[in-house]
């Protein structure tokens, strides 16, 4: 006797689950905490078998700030240059 197959209509194919794509932009001043949560997500994502493309690291920004010491505004002009990364 022959295994029968189960017959199908031509042309219909199996659906599939959609794909659901994620991007997540972490930012922060402390660089070691943002790696650690970054490798928390990843672990995660791979413990649920789930495909992960990244960490992308980003270009950092730098914040540039030039103020007078002088509170007054007399006197000689000095300045006092700041930055945050």
């Amino acid at each position: 006797m022959a295994a029968a197959k189960p017959v199908g209509k031509p042309g219909a194919e199996e659906e599939t689950a959609p794909v659901h794509r994620i991007r997540i932009t972490l930012t922060s001043r402390n660089v070691k905490n943002l790696e650690k949560v970054c490798a928390d997500l990843v672990r995660g994502a791979k413990e649920k078998y789930l495909r992960v493309k990244g960490p992308v690291r980003m270009p950092t920004k730098v914040l540039h700030i030039t103020t007078r010491k002088s509170p007054c505004g007399e006197g000689t002009n000095t300045w006092d240059r700041f930055e945050m990364r």
